[in-house]
């Protein structure tokens, strides 16, 4: 059973979904590891699911610093929604971080799909709901908790991107530097070679 089909199943706790009618709504993609799939101030045109591989989304600052703002690995979506609904030019940038394999619907079949399958609807409600509850509780740790606090609930949680995202790109993401990164990690290791 295709990656996606599962994962509806799984979220929406419903089996027996019409999957070969649902994948006839997108096309498959593969980029290489640093291809771009969306660039900022362009046309954003699709939605992507990871099958494999990892992305992120992020824009470039005044400064011409890149600030990370989402990660999607496997079974995860990404786009600019606004500007994907609106068919509007992207404020971020969408960059595959290692060899990715993604399902794109474009935004006319994206509604097509909704309107015809109740069940993606809810589906997305659901997946929408986690991402926001995700995204709030990320301000929150970034704004009241210690670096280095914020830094270990991030990896007791998210231990698959400590392991496969860039140290630069991962620092952004956190609002660290990638020098603090780097010391908070040395430290790390010491403490446990030490105890």
């Amino acid at each position: 059973m295709h990656p996606l089909i599962q994962h509806i199943q799984k979220v929406t706790s419903t089996p027996g979904i019409e999957g070969d009618m649902i994948l006839s709504f997108f096309e498959t993609k593969v980029f290489k590891k640093k291809d771009i799939l969306l660039e900022e101030n362009k046309r954003c045109l699709l939605y992507f699911f990871v099958v494999k591989g990892c992305l992120r989304l992020y824009f470039t600052d005044y400064n011409g610093v890149e600030q990370t703002l989402q990660f999607a690995l496997e079974n995860w979506w990404m786009t600019d929604i606004n500007a994907f609904r609106a068919g509007q030019k992207s404020g971020y940038t969408i960059q595959a971080l290692e060899a990715t394999e993604v399902l794109t619907i474009t935004a006319p079949n994206y509604e097509l799909m909704l309107a015809k399958f109740p069940i993606i609807e809810n589906y997305f409600r659901l997946v929408y709901e986690r991402a926001y509850a995700a995204s709030l509780l990320r301000v929150r740790m970034i704004s009241r908790m210690p670096k280095d606090e914020f830094y270990d609930l991030f990896q007791s949680k998210y231990p698959e991107f400590i392991q496969r995202i860039p140290q630069k790109v991962l620092a952004s993401f956190l609002g660290f530097t990638p020098e603090y990164l780097s010391e908070l990690r040395k430290k790390k290791v010491k403490k446990k070679t030490n105890s």
